[in-house]
């Protein structure tokens, strides 16, 4: 600013009224670098003095403008540096005069409303060659919420010379790591050169993160980094020879924690998995790291290769049979809760399976002995039913695997497979298919059915003849009874209403055109040969799909047959129009046999998407029709078995070919004659038809010259195909007196998750807290994800977050505790005040639970004051 300038800016200042209660205005002019002082007798001001402070005459101004002249304006020209306010004489008049500076820097720090004092000055001087642009003097101010002291001016220009979105020293070095770990070729860093800040940004690293190499290589720091934070959780054992690489104060292992955690835990943590990954193979980390035991990696998030590491030691020693369910359930409940678990969710999925299907086989080691089908049928839809849905959880796991992965891992997998099949295969359908077997030998030789048990060809006259209301029946093709219970499971806890689940045993042989005929109405069901095709019969009339809707209106008129799919892609009004007036409505639903015939590995998806659609369905019917009375039902279940039989679990039909007049894999329909060897007879519709029927034993299959069809069977007298599953729906509107009666237990909820520690006093930077899962998931409560973390009194988040997945089925209340590690945030905290555990529903707009804690730590890091 040239001299004449001044001159202006200053007459124009004392011509400006004065402030309330002011007489006069003093105005001292600041120039400590004296660039002025010989040109300050060439002003010319129009209404007030001019006074220029020297080392020797600070008495003589203060007693000039103070005593002599008390109402005279003056311009007290200064260009002075006191070490110490004591110094300074007219300290007191600067407290009530005006300020004025006339070089740019003040300038500068006027426009960004940076105070005026020596220690900003000096720092708005020394990054000036950055802040000369009106842009990035435009993003300083924008970054920060106020630059009243060094540090924040300091932390504000490296942000905007960093591109970083915040002015934290952690986002700072996280935005400078990611332009790349070689310093030469990072944009950024070379902008810190340029413009002369890489010291205070090696400064502030060093502060920070304990980083104090000579070299400032920012490849070395990242690993400096990296080793620093994985140290809190990883075994020493694991940074043998690393020590030059990393520190070992406990304050600083907080701050590169906090920064590695606040990078994966972004919506940028791949580009911290690039730079992890450089820092893994130079570090030589997964053959460190692949030294320890699974257990001993569970906690440790911060390694891309963790989860491949402990996913092949944990299916390494299933192969050799070496680790324990509750290892297993453990470890993957640590995972679930941790960054990276999705991309290794299907492998972390099927061990579980796995895991649940070992518990199964110890609850019941030594075997399938049951006495009396009854009992065995119990059991089964009590509790046996849950191998098939664990079987069904590994392979969905396994099929969606072969996807995504490869290599070791999957070659791993694989392995586990064939424990799978193994477990599965050999001991629990062949065990409990001869029990079962044994069992109802007798009654279907002589009566083809199972005494004691419901019959599926009494389902119309017993739920649908009388019912009182209009009636929908959802009949999906081949769902077996325990995907059912899945199905169940989910209604209960999406829709509002009761829902019961029974079963039935399914008409023999367990297919399509003999289920679908036991589900319609009739006095007796038959068959004959017509053209070389069995026909079934109800009453005489075929009950081939296009008849069913006669048959169901020779009873009630007012009954009609829908596709799901038709019924899905109609608009609402023809849905509506359709249905209207109509008594008895049968859906059919082909997901699960559907899929069976294209692809039998992905029956399993299949049956997963049934579970879906038939929701859906229900939907459809409650919203859409009103409909309060629901039945949903199958033909028949399957077998299913990922690997191929062996010749051994096969019967051959040569005995028996000439007399066949229908057969599959799983029976035989053959003109009278001897018993076939193998095969167990079963008297045919009772007995009503000229023809006898027969099944092999357990889950073996008939050989067909057919190449296709040996995984997924159905037909025969298993328990997996002949126990038909029936959920019973009734839909409870807000009106009804049920609904006011019981609210609470129909309306679905999300499971509750509180504190367990009775102890609210932290006195770790490290800590656990343990929670428990008020309520388990069924019914009408549903699985719920929380977030848990500290903050202080003015909400500040003081912690890393825990994720707790509430989704815990099991009635045991020590089965539904999680345990919580929380690392606080290297900082000062004050014991006399109050912090919180909030503890929030993910995605959710839910007040949270807030909880008092006290924080006593008699060490805690203090704000490093990295500049001051």
């Amino acid at each position: 600013m040239d001299l004449q300038t001044i001159n202006q800016e200053l007459n124009k200042r004392f011509a400006d009224p004065l402030p309330e209660f002011y007489k006069r205005r003093i105005v001292i002019w600041y120039d400590e670098e004296g660039e002025f002082a010989d040109q300050i007798d060439d002003l010319e001001l129009l209404n007030a003095k001019v006074l220029s402070l020297t080392e020797n005459n600070n008495f003589v101004i203060k007693k000039t403008i103070e005593v002599d002249e008390p109402t005279q304006n003056f311009l007290i020209y200064n260009s002075m540096n006191y070490e110490k306010p004591d110094d300074n004489w007219l300290l007191d008049v600067e407290l009530y005069s005006e300020e004025f500076r006339a070089d740019l820097v003040a300038i500068w720090m006027d426009e960004m409303g940076i105070p005026s004092s020596v220690a900003l000055r000096n720092q708005v001087k020394k990054y000036r060659k950055f802040l000369n642009a009106k842009s990035r003097r435009d993003d300083v101010v924008k970054l920060a919420d106020s630059l009243d002291s060094p540090t924040k001016l300091q932390l504000a220009v490296m942000a905007s010379i960093g591109e970083s979105q915040r002015t934290d020293p952690i986002s700072i070095i996280k935005s400078v790591l990611k332009a790349g770990l070689n310093s030469a070729d990072n944009y950024l860093y070379q902008e810190f050169v340029k413009y002369e800040a890489s010291d205070l940004f090696w400064g502030m690293v060093s502060q920070i993160t304990g980083y104090n190499d000579v070299d400032h290589s920012l490849g070395k720091l990242a690993a400096h980094i990296i080793l620093t934070a994985g140290s809190r959780t990883l075994p020493d054992s694991v940074f043998d020879g690393l020590s030059d690489f990393m520190t070992e104060n406990s304050q600083l292992q907080a701050y590169c924690s906090d920064l590695i955690s606040d990078w994966i835990h972004s919506d940028d943590a791949d580009s911290y998995v690039s730079i992890a990954e450089v820092v893994e193979n130079e570090m030589h980390l997964e053959k460190r790291v692949s030294k320890q035991t699974a257990d001993a990696l569970a906690d440790t998030e911060i390694l891309p290769c963790i989860n491949r590491i402990i996913l092949s030691k944990l299916m390494t020693d299933i192969s050799n049979e070496i680790v324990s369910s509750e290892s297993i359930f453990a470890i993957a409940e640590k995972r679930r809760a941790m960054v990276w678990f999705d991309d290794y969710k299907d492998y972390y999925t099927g061990i579980v399976a796995l895991a649940k299907m070992n518990e199964f086989y110890k609850e019941n080691a030594a075997g399938f002995h049951i006495v009396g089908a009854k009992k065995i049928w119990d059991a089964y839809t009590k509790e046996y039913y849950k191998m098939d849905t664990y079987y069904r959880e590994f392979h969905m796991s396994y099929e969606n695997s072969k996807k995504t992965y490869g290599g070791n891992l999957q070659d791993l997998f694989t392995a586990v497979c064939d424990k799978v099949e193994r477990l599965y295969t050999n001991w629990y359908l062949d065990g409990l298919g001869h029990n079962w077997s044994e069992e109802v030998a007798s009654d279907l030789e002589k009566q083809g059915f199972i005494e004691g048990i419901e019959r599926q060809e009494n389902f119309y006259d017993r739920k649908i003849k009388n019912a009182d209301n209009r009636v929908y029946v959802i009949i999906s093709d081949a769902m077996r009874y325990e995907v059912a219970v899945s199905l169940s499971e989910e209604i209960s806890r999406d829709m509002q209403g009761k829902v019961n689940l029974s079963s039935m045993q399914g008409i023999f042989p367990t297919i399509t055109k003999f289920g679908m005929a036991a589900l319609l109405p009739h006095r007796e069901i038959n068959v004959e040969l017509k053209n070389d095709q069995l026909k079934v019969l109800n009453d005489g009339q075929s009950t081939d799909s296009t008849y069913r809707e006669k048959l169901l209106q020779q009873v009630n008129s007012e009954s009609i047959v829908l596709k799901a799919t038709d019924l899905v892609a109609m608009k609402r009004s023809e849905r509506s129009d359709l249905v209207k007036g109509k008594e008895v409505v049968y859906i059919y639903h082909d997901t699960i046999d559907e899929t069976s015939h294209t692809s039998e590995e992905k029956v399993f998806n299949a049956c997963t998407e049934t579970i879906d659609e038939i929701k859906n369905l229900v939907k459809i019917i409650v919203n859409d029709f009103s409909g309060a009375n629901i039945m949903i039902t199958s033909d028949h279940g399957f077998l299913y078995t990922y690997s191929p039989l062996t010749e051994e679990s096969k019967t051959d039909k040569s005995d028996f070919a000439h007399r066949i007049i229908e057969y599959g894999r799983r029976f035989a329909i053959l003109a009278k004659g001897e018993d076939p060897d193998f095969l167990l007879p079963v008297n045919l519709l009772s007995g009503r038809t000229d023809y006898a029927g027969y099944a092999p034993r357990g889950s073996i299959r008939i050989k067909t010259s057919a190449g296709s069809g040996m995984n997924f069977v159905h037909g025969g007298i298993s328990l997996q195909e002949m126990c038909v599953p029936l959920i019973e729906y009734k839909h409870l509107r807000n009106s009804s007196k049920e609904y006011q009666r019981n609210k609470d237990k129909y309306d679905t909820k999300p499971v509750e998750v509180n504190l367990l520690s009775a102890n609210h006093k932290i006195s770790n930077m490290i800590f656990s807290l343990n929670f428990y899962q008020k309520e388990a998931v069924g019914l009408n409560r549903e699985k719920c994800t929380y977030n848990a973390y500290f903050v202080d009194a003015t909400g500040k988040k003081i912690s890393d977050v825990q994720k707790i997945i509430a989704d815990k089925t099991t009635e045991d209340v020590q089965a539904r505790t999680f345990r919580c590690n929380f690392s606080l945030k290297s900082q000062a905290y004050d014991s006399k005040e109050l912090y919180y555990l909030i503890i929030e529903k993910e995605d959710s707009t839910d007040l949270p639970e807030r909880i008092e804690f006290q924080i006593d730590i008699a060490f805690a890091a203090d704000d490093f004051g990295f500049f001051a």
